[in-house]
């Protein structure tokens, strides 16, 4: 079964605007969800961030990024 998305987030505020309700955001688009697409990042209804989500990056890839700007310090 798959996991929630490692890249979601839920913010009360974004945009210039504050929510009563948190919204599900996606930290590698930056921008905040339609429902519908949060139901991926939640992978409900058998949905799988990694393989139904076009934004999807894996977060090896996002580690092995900030391994290689460590390197270079």
């Amino acid at each position: 079964m798959a996991e929630t998305c490692p890249h979601l987030a839920y913010r009360e505020e974004g945009d210039g605007k504050s929510f009563e309700t948190a919204r599900a955001f996606c930290t590698v688009t930056g921008s905040f969800v339609q429902p519908m697409r949060a139901d991926v990042c939640n992978a409900r209804y058998g949905l799988d961030p990694a393989t139904d989500c076009e934004f999807y990056v894996e977060p090896e890839s996002i580690e092995d990024e900030s391994d290689a700007t460590d390197a270079d310090r």
